[in-house]
C-alpha cells in the first residue's frame, strides 16, 4: 500500500517504538500502525510531517477496515454506532499531508482506515483542542531547525480499561513528538486523560455531563512505563530530562504556553 514510517527521516536515525506483546506491522503513506490484535487498537502509530511541504487539502476520506488484517483485529463502525465516541484519528488526517498533491490527498486518505481510530469521547473542549493542536505548536517550534517531525501517538491499552462491545474503551491516549534541534535530538512527551467522561456501566456506553479531558505533559520514561512500549533514545532526548520533578509529576496544560520544548 505505501512506504510507513521513515526511520531515517530526521537527522538521527529513530527506529520504530516496541511494544512488548505481538503485534501486526502495517504500513501507509508516510506512516506506519502496529496493531495489536488483542486488543483490536493500535498500540503504536508513528508518522513523518515535513512542516515545510504541508498541504491544507479538503477534508475527504471514508472510514474502512483494513483488509490486509482479519475485521474481528480491528475496531470496526459497529462500536460507534449510535453513542457518544468519536472514531479518533491517531495519525491526524494532515500530519501525513505533504509533498505533491495527489501524495498529500493519497496519505490523508489512507488515515480513515479503522486500524488508525480509537474511540474517544465525543465533544470537544480547550483541553481535546490542546491535544488535537499539539503537533502544530511543536511544528512551530521546531521551524527554526528542519521544521520535520516524527511523532508517535496510541491509547494506553490498560488492563482496567471497561469492556464495551467487544473491546475495551482506552481511558488515556500518549504522544511523543521529536524533532532535531541545535543540541540534537528533542523529543517531548504527553498524555490525554478521558476517564471522566467514559462511563459503560450496563453495557451502555454515556458521557457524564461533568468532567473533561485532561492534557498531561509527562517524562518520556513514564510513558514507557506506563505502556510497556520501549521508546528507545527518545527517553534520552525528553525536553523534561533537566527538569525537577518529583517522581510520578505530571505538569497539567491548559493552554499551549503551560508545553515545555
Amino acid at each position: 500500500m505505501a512506504d510507513g514510517y521513515d526511520l531515517d527521516f530526521l537527522p538521527t536515525r529513530l527506529p520504530l517504538p516496541r511494544p512488548t506483546q505481538v503485534v501486526r506491522t502495517l504500513d501507509y503513506p508516510r506512516f506506519s500502525v502496529l496493531l495489536d490484535p488483542a486488543r483490536r487498537l493500535a498500540a503504536v502509530t508513528a508518522v513523518n510531517i515535513d512542516g515545510a511541504r504541508m498541504l491544507d487539502l479538503p477534508r475527504a476520506g471514508d472510514w474502512r477496515l483494513d483488509p490486509r488484517v482479519a475485521a474481528e483485529e480491528q475496531t470496526g463502525p459497529e462500536v460507534y454506532a449510535r453513542n457518544d465516541l468519536d472514531r479518533g484519528h491517531l495519525v491526524r488526517r494532515r500530519d501525513p499531508g505533504w509533498g505533491t498533491t495527489a501524495e498529500a490527498r493519497e496519505a490523508m486518505a489512507a488515515t480513515f482506515f479503522y486500524t488508525n481510530a480509537a474511540p474517544q469521547a465525543a465533544g470537544f473542549n480547550q483541553s481535546k483542542e490542546l491535544w488535537l493542536g499539539l503537533e502544530d505548536h511543536v511544528l512551530a517550534y521546531a521551524e527554526s531547525t528542519d521544521q520535520r517531525l516524527s511523532v508517535f501517538t496510541a491509547p494506553v491499552l490498560g488492563d482496567d480499561d471497561p469492556p464495551y462491545r467487544g473491546i475495551r474503551i482506552p481511558l488515556r491516549f500518549w504522544k511523543v513528538a521529536t524533532w532535531h534541534g541545535p543540541d540534537g535530538l528533542a523529543a517531548a512527551g504527553f498524555l490525554l486523560d478521558q476517564s471522566e467522561l467514559v462511563d459503560t456501566a450496563d453495557g451502555l456506553l454515556a458521557a457524564p455531563p461533568l468532567g473533561g479531558f485532561r492534557t498531561f505533559q509527562v517524562p518520556v520514561a513514564e510513558i514507557a512505563a506506563l505502556t510497556g512500549v520501549d521508546l528507545g533514545m527518545l527517553t534520552d532526548a525528553d525536553v523534561l530530562a533537566g527538569r525537577a520533578l518529583r517522581p510520578g509529576e505530571w505538569l497539567e496544560l491548559r493552554a499551549p504556553d503551560d508545553i515545555v520544548l
